[in-house]
């Protein structure tokens, strides 16, 4: 017993000298301020994995605009405010344009594709798949026209409702999925399609779980929950998936593909260059990074517009009076007998405002995806070292009260001046900012028009019967904010 307590003893002042000594180094580096770490669990006492944004926001009040905190022993610098995001995401962009280590996606996707790769590797991923989008009509009249007809496909199944209560999330993710798929595969799927609804089903479930406080801990503790049984493990299990499905696709694509030809869609671009540096011993147009591209761009570019576009009706429902103020204009503008097109965009400030704001009150992604410093660069008068993980806080520049007059309330006139018409605001960075900022932004911003207009037009949105309202508080946050399941009306006008 007394060697027991001797042994204990000594643990117990080890551990205290350990953390003093690491306090001491960081105030003798000048590294940012923050909450005293514990070894191996870091701030884990501090920081629950249920809505971190909102943790990270008191950690603000108290430590400032720029300050450290440890996920486990692994040290990460937390920038909080619009005035510092922007100075990390735009004004210093290059010296933080390297992608962070964040577990869970290291895992899948291997450093390859394009959300997580980098040096050159990402430099000439992005590049072409940039150039090849355009080519494919991103931002152009040819891809207007494969959403507005994907509208009515859209419009077929929700008049099928005939306004009774109705989740649109499996829709919305086959609508979104369908654009997407249209110009990387080539392909589109009808929404009764039990492949694609499990692959989507995989998807919607494997993106929740990674914002679950399952998915959280393994971030935090990736060596250890890899070992251990919990949701952690269904959440690579559903990503696999997907990413089974993609690999499926490609390969069928390659059986058919002539490299001769004009491409047709991504897939067929990519192959092409493909051979076009088939003797080249360090390109990066491998099919691994082909498959993982596909993967990166057909997840981007589903989950988060329908996403945003169902959490957009469900505040809508709660805010009746927007929503008539954007039947009205829908009826000036454009009528109920035309479909929707963008041009219309620039004649209804109204609706544009409530988009963007619609965007920003739902923070779909609060924390922004990690970046790495490639030096030593001052930040705030603080040292932020080489290789460190740096979080810029979206949510904390969407949410500015500087920038907000009313932060916390879904109100358009954020984005309208005093003569109703639209204005941008610099801090509304759903898309984030700077050279890595969402490949997809115009085409989201399209769809989110065209399909919110389209059924607008068409429908009034009502509380469900016996539900008289709505919580519009995430279901889970994490790296995303993910919405709770709510059926809703929509009813005919």
């Amino acid at each position: 017993m007394e060697i027991l307590g001797t042994t204990t003893l000594f643990l117990v002042v080890f551990l205290v000298l350990l953390v003093a000594w690491r306090k001491v180094e960081a105030k003798r580096k000048n590294w940012p301020p923050g909450p005293t770490p514990l070894p191996v669990i870091g701030n884990l006492l501090q920081l629950k994995p249920t809505n971190m944004a909102e943790q990270f926001k008191k950690m603000s009040k108290k430590y400032g605009s720029v300050f450290m905190v440890y996920f486990g022993s692994d040290p990460m610098v937390i920038v909080y405010g619009y005035e510092v995001v922007r100075k990390v995401l735009l004004d210093n962009g290059e010296e933080f344009l390297n992608r962070g280590s964040f577990p869970s996606a290291d895992k899948t996707n291997k450093g390859l594709g394009i959300i997580m790769s980098n040096g050159e590797r990402w430099v000439q991923l992005r590049r072409f798949s940039l150039m090849t989008l355009r080519n494919f009509g991103m931002g152009k009249k040819s891809i207007e026209e494969r959403i507005q007809d994907e509208a009515e496909h859209m419009m077929e199944e929700l008049r099928a409702t005939r306004g009774q209560a109705y989740n649109p999330q499996h829709l919305f993710n086959c609508v979104t999925a369908n654009v997407i798929s249209h110009i990387l595969l080539g392909e589109r799927f009808d929404y009764h399609d039990e492949e694609y609804l499990q692959t989507l089903k995989q998807l919607i479930d494997g993106t929740r779980l990674e914002s679950s406080v399952s998915g959280q801990l393994y971030n935090f503790f990736p060596r250890i929950m890899d070992y251990l049984p919990g949701e952690h493990q269904n959440l690579f299990k559903n990503l696999y998936g997907v990413q089974a499905f993609i690999a499926r696709k490609v390969e069928e694509r390659e059986k058919t593909s002539d490299h001769t030809d004009v491409p047709q869609n991504f897939v067929d671009a990519f192959l092409l260059k493909m051979e076009q540096e088939k003797d080249n011993p360090n390109t990066e147009f491998t099919k691994e990074n082909l498959m993982m591209t596909i993967y990166d761009l057909f997840i981007a570019g589903t989950e988060t517009s329908s996403t945003t576009m169902r959490y957009f009706f469900m505040t809508l429902v709660e805010h009746p009076e927007v929503q008539a103020k954007i039947h009205d204009e829908i009826d000036r503008v454009i009528g109920r007998e035309r479909i929707p097109t963008m041009k219309d965009r620039l004649d209804m400030p109204f609706t544009e405002a409530a988009i963007h704001e619609g965007q920003r009150f739902l923070d779909l992604v609060p924390l922004g995806i990690f970046r790495v410093t490639k030096r030593d660069i001052e930040l705030e008068g603080f040292t932020i070292p080489k290789g460190a993980t740096v979080c810029t806080i979206l949510s904390s520049s969407l949410r500015d009260p500087k920038q907000f007059a009313d932060p916390y309330q879904f109100n358009p006139e954020h984005f309208l001046d005093k003569d109703g018409h639209f204005k941008k605001n610099e801090a509304d960075m759903p898309f984030s900012a700077g050279k890595r900022n969402c490949l997809g932004e115009g085409l989201a911003r399209m769809e989110l028009f065209i399909f919110i207009t389209t059924i607008l037009q068409s429908f009034c949105l009502k509380h469900a019967p016996g539900v008289p309202k709505i919580d519009l508080t995430p279901e889970v946050s994490g790296i995303l904010n993910v919405p709770r399941q709510v059926p809703f009306c929509f009813s005919p006008r």
